[in-house]
């Protein structure tokens, strides 16, 4: 990988823009065509869902159609005296038999054509053994057979209402699938049963209803309770059980979702599903994603012309490529000729219009970087000599001497002890003065400079100054400039308790954000700033404001490191004392 990307980064600028464009062309043109098929594909599948959900009703209207013909068929069955006299009066003689026979036979032709075109078989069994079948094609068992299936058995558990059930061709001398409705006949005085109703249409005939709304890849099933599909223009699936296809039904009737979408018989597949409450059946619509999708987007089209758009597009790219860097390459040409040590080897400004304006610019160039390198020499002499002076004025000889008194007196007066912590406190702050070299170092070792500080004042002028420090743990590692907080501990001891001979320095760091806040707080004689600022114009001032580095040599320091969001502040009240504010970035 790393041999080809090699490769390219050694080509010319005509190659790697050709390379680039020809990327780009692919990228978008396959994008695009992506984003195309998925919009499409989901637009597809919102159309369909909202077509097959008004399909849906239109099969809802046509099922509940053969449920009224067979409500209609059970309230005449009901009411007919001559059908219960049939199912209720037992053997006579044979001239009473005839009549109860021909009665019965003439109200039943009466009914059957009273429900019209529709394909229902109708039989009845009473509780006296009789029965009649209107046609045999859908029954020809015998009347003990029919006592004894379990749809009877599941018809007396609920006998107020009309039972659906799904009877397989072979069973009661059929050779065709059936859905049977049966109903429990009551009588209407003592609620009593004398009779069970049945009535058969046979699924192919079931299946018109729905039929027409169905194609390839669009199917319509119907299942029962059990997940039993009882009706489907598959074939292959009737009398089949699907755990899964009924588990998304009942999801659907629960969410009351319009689609969903999952794997079914290993195809991804759009479900719709609806309840049928007068069947206790589901009914569902499967639509098959990939076939479907697939009538309606040609991907092999769609690739043909992707391809020719590609292609069109990846010469034209060539061809204006390759007239807008030929002045380019011209012009490198010319450059490469150039020393590249040589800041005053100008270009010649000619060639074509592109070439003439770079060459300008070229030039133009060359003499501003001219410019910046003379004034930089110049910045860079100035910052050493300021870098000189700071460093000189880092430790007073003055304190030197005086420490090196005290110590001696330390020593005369027999405290060793005390003068050895002095001389070691001296020796690591000349380290980190003298010998450290770096503009910045922590929070945590600056404090450690100023704490040797402070020690060796109070060996020399008595604790009567206490300094306390407030630091935030997670300032520690914070950088800050070196020695940015010993000139201000400098100036408080000596000049911020010359009326008091006693009081406080609180030293103070935090962090806000992405700012570091260091305070320097005494509660000494404080100052006037008025007369302070017009002091420092002159010489001395009030508090001494240039002792050792001096505020202003700090403030300059964190300006060139910072820039001017950064920098030292001082508020001050005559008699109260004096604040020293300083921010800079926290840094680790």
């Amino acid at each position: 990988m790393g041999a080809w990307v090699k490769k390219i980064t050694d080509q010319s600028l005509f190659t790697k823009m050709f390379i680039v464009m020809v990327v780009s062309i692919i990228s978008v043109t396959i994008l695009t065509s992506w984003v195309t098929v998925q919009m499409s594909q989901k637009l597809f599948v919102q159309t369909f869902s909202i077509t097959n959900s008004k399909i849906i009703n239109q099969i809802k209207t046509g099922l509940d159609a053969i449920h009224y013909s067979n409500i209609n068929i059970a309230i005449s069955v009901a009411q007919s005296g001559a059908i219960r006299s049939f199912l209720t009066e037992g053997d006579t003689d044979s001239l009473t038999n005839f009549k109860t026979n021909f009665s019965m036979s003439d109200q039943m032709k009466r009914i059957q054509s009273g429900i019209g075109a529709k394909n229902i078989g109708i039989s009845v069994l009473g509780m006296n053994g009789r029965s009649y079948v209107s046609d045999v094609t859908y029954w020809s068992g015998s009347s003990k057979e029919l006592q004894n299936s379990p749809i009877t058995q599941e018809t007396w558990k609920q006998p107020g209402r009309i039972m659906y059930s799904f009877m397989r061709a072979g069973t009661w001398g059929s050779n065709e699938d059936r859905l049977v409705a049966t109903k429990a006949l009551l009588s209407s005085e003592s609620k009593e049963g004398y009779g069970s109703l049945y009535m058969m249409i046979r699924e192919s005939d079931f299946k018109k209803i729905y039929a027409s709304f169905t194609s390839q890849g669009n199917d319509v099933m119907i299942l029962n309770q059990n997940g039993l599909i009882v009706s489907s223009n598959r074939e292959d699936l009737i009398g089949t059980i699907s755990e899964e296809l009924l588990s998304s039904a009942k999801l659907a009737q629960q969410s009351q979702a319009t689609s969903q979408e999952m794997t079914l018989f290993n195809h991804d597949v759009i479900v719709l599903a609806d309840y049928l409450p007068m069947y206790d059946f589901y009914l569902v619509n499967v639509i098959d994603k990939q076939m479907t999708l697939g009538q309606m987007l040609n991907r092999k089209a769609l690739f043909m012309i992707g391809a020719g758009i590609v292609l069109t597009a990846v010469l034209v790219v060539y061809f204006i490529t390759r007239r807008v860097t030929r002045s380019l390459r011209t012009l490198v040409m010319k450059m490469s000729n150039i020393t590249k040590k040589n800041f005053l080897n100008y270009m010649a400004v000619t060639g074509s219009y592109e070439t003439r304006e770079l060459s300008n610019a070229y030039n133009y160039m060359l003499d501003e970087l001219n410019d910046y390198i003379i004034q930089l020499v110049e910045t860079q002499q100035e910052q050493r000599k300021a870098e000189l002076a700071a460093l000189q004025q880092q430790i007073n000889p003055h304190f030197l001497y005086n420490t090196l008194t005290s110590v001696n007196i330390l020593v005369q007066q027999g405290s060793k002890e005390k003068a050895t912590d002095t001389i070691h406190a001296l020796i690591s702050l000349l380290q980190n003065t003298i010998s450290n070299v770096k503009d910045t170092i922590s929070v945590e070792q600056e404090l450690l400079n100023l704490k040797h500080y402070v020690f060796i004042n109070q060996v020399r002028y008595g604790n009567g100054i206490k300094v306390d420090y407030f630091v935030s743990p997670d300032c520690l590692k914070s950088q800050v400039p070196k020695l940015m907080l010993q000139p201000f501990i400098e100036n408080a001891f000596f000049h911020a308790f010359n009326k008091k001979t006693t009081g406080y320095i609180y030293v103070i760091i935090t962090k806000e954000g992405d700012t570091l806040h260091c305070e320097i707080v005494d509660n000494g004689d404080g100052m006037d700033l008025t007369e302070a600022k017009s002091e420092q114009r002159t010489s001395t001032s009030a508090r001494q404001l240039f002792t050792g580095i001096g505020i202003r040599n700090v403030h300059d320091r964190i300006l060139l490191l910072y820039g001017e969001k950064y920098g030292v502040s001082i508020t001050s009240t005559l008699g109260q004392g004096t604040k020293i504010a300083i921010s800079l970035p926290w840094r680790t």
